[in-house]
């Protein structure tokens, strides 16, 4: 199946200047949002304790955030959960007895809401040095699989190319993490799972392209102009990018719109991860890569003439 046809000649590399200057805005914004906002990690992360809380009459997030800074202090996260009337309640406080915690957050908001049907659905803790080493389990798994995927395309291409996968990879993961942090997006173990699996996916888009150009450099004998070739190569792909990219990005909205609240942040990270991944791939990779092979050229050019 072909939507495009094979025999488009999109300039996509012609415009490579204007298409790396927007990526650097992005990169800038999405550092800037790191510097001043930071991620809203979740309790996976940040350690405390999630209780969600159906009520018989609906409320407001606020009137709950209030009367538990009375009983619990601190700055307790509230959000909906599906409804007007329940409501995952995130706070800061570690604790063993998670029964009584859960009996007091009942009781307190029971009694200033006069709602005496509340009732406890779910209650989880996670200890502040467990949140910590997870944070770093999980930065840490995202490096060792960035220098895996450089390993994987050096052993199969040449630096060129490995060094442009992995430079629009790091580049994919810091736009889509700048996303979260302006979205104010909760960021888990669930968020850190979308990541990698954006990893995966931009990747893959990425070896499709430069496996077809080193095979349309096989057939010209690399004598032909990269820039070309890269451009042609591109174009030949793009059927196929297309498709599987629109795919992926179909089943994200469903989930985002269809799968509840459970899902939401999940799906949303796929949306903006994965949509950006295709744009990286195209637009990114290969102009990278063609700049660092002209580079080396140059260089060898000029050992050659000294």
């Amino acid at each position: 199946m072909e939507l495009i046809h094979p025999n488009t000649n999109f300039d996509f590399l012609g415009k490579k200047k204007y298409f790396i200057t927007f990526s650097l805005v992005m990169l800038t914004l999405s550092l800037v949002s790191f510097a001043v906002r930071g991620l809203r990690y979740g309790v996976d992360f940040a350690g405390g304790t999630v209780v969600q809380i159906r009520f018989q009459k609906a409320v407001g997030p606020e009137a709950i955030r209030t009367v538990l800074r009375g009983q619990l202090g601190g700055n307790p996260v509230v959000q909906s959960f599906g409804s007007n009337n329940e409501y995952i309640i995130q706070t800061e406080q570690s604790t063993e007895d998670l029964e009584g915690l859960s009996k007091r957050m009942r009781d307190s908001l029971s009694t200033a809401l006069s709602d005496p049907g509340a009732e406890v659905r779910r209650v989880e803790m996670v200890g502040p040095k467990v949140g910590k080493d997870l944070r770093k389990k999980g930065a840490l798994s995202v490096l060792v699989s960035m220098v895996g995927i450089l390993a994987y395309i050096w052993l199969r291409f040449e630096f060129s190319f490995s060094a442009g996968g992995v430079l629009a990879l790091f580049h994919d993961v810091i736009v889509t993490l700048g996303a979260v942090s302006l979205l104010g997006i909760e960021f888990d173990l669930t968020g850190l799972a979308a990541i990698l699996t954006i990893a995966g996916y931009s990747i893959n888009d990425t070896i499709v392209i430069f496996d077809r150009i080193r095979e349309n450099m096989k057939k010209s004998g690399n004598k032909g102009d990269l820039e070309v070739t890269m451009n042609r190569s591109v174009n030949e792909t793009l059927s196929r990018s297309v498709l599987t990219v629109g795919t992926v990005l179909l089943i994200a909205v469903s989930l985002f719109f269809l799968g509840g609240p459970v899902i939401h942040n999940f799906a949303l990270i796929m949306l903006v991860g994965v949509g950006y991944g295709c744009y990286s791939s195209i637009y990114i990779a290969s102009p990278i890569a063609l700049w660092i092979d002209k580079r080396a050229d140059r260089k060898k050019l000029a050992r050659a003439a000294a």
